[in-house]
């Protein structure tokens, strides 16, 4: 079997759409596959792992990483600071690894413009009452803030015409298929089978 390169996936989400389940439950799945772990300046939930959820870093460290062009990408999402490493990005996906980075449109924007050959997914709620009664359902957050979050979701939402992919995170399990499928179909496309099948290929036409 011949080394293959993988594929570096951008997924959004407005808060509350289920990105993160989702994004667990197709990791969980396919092991050929991970998730890039942010860098970010927010204070730990509870439940979260320092290393696993996020690289917890104070605002000074982020921004001396920031003068050191170690991210690939960065944005500031509710006051907070948030990037990507470049060099572990480059690292895992010459492992043959496909990549997904949970990011803004903000960071997609980023991503596409110094990495175009990027698959790009969005992830929608049915409806703004299913978002809006998910970010109540989680019990973490203050009224206000989750009328604030429900404004920025409007907004984050009205970018999903920039991704290549859609899905509607109406029915779990549907959606994570419809997660899977595209991860399939681009592990089949004709240049990673070729790389992948290398040996098989030149035996059968010998």
């Amino acid at each position: 079997m011949s080394a293959t390169t993988g594929t570096l996936y951008i997924v959004s989400a407005p808060s509350g759409a289920g990105k993160t389940s989702l994004v667990k439950a197709l990791v969980d799945a396919q092991p050929q596959v991970r998730v890039s772990v942010s860098h970010t300046t927010r204070a730990m939930r509870p439940g979260e792992v320092d290393g696993v959820n996020y690289h917890f870093v104070s605002r000074e460290d982020f921004l001396e990483r920031l003068e050191r062009d170690e991210f690939l990408e960065h944005a500031e999402v509710f006051g907070n600071l948030y990037g990507t490493s470049q060099r572990w990005l480059e690292q895992t996906l010459a492992e043959g690894f496909d990549l997904i980075l949970e990011i803004d449109w903000q960071g997609a924007q980023q991503v596409r413009r110094l990495m175009p050959q990027a698959k790009s997914i969005f992830i929608l709620p049915p409806t703004q009452e299913a978002l809006r009664q998910r970010l109540n359902n989680r019990g973490q957050d203050s009224d206000e803030i989750i009328e604030k979050r429900m404004r920025e979701a409007v907004s984050e939402m009205s970018h999903y015409v920039e991704y290549d992919y859609l899905v509607i995170n109406d029915d779990f399990a549907h959606a994570l298929v419809d997660l899977q499928s595209i991860f399939r179909a681009n592990q089949l496309k004709q240049q990673s089978q070729q790389q992948r099948h290398a040996r098989l290929l030149s035996e059968l036409l010998a």
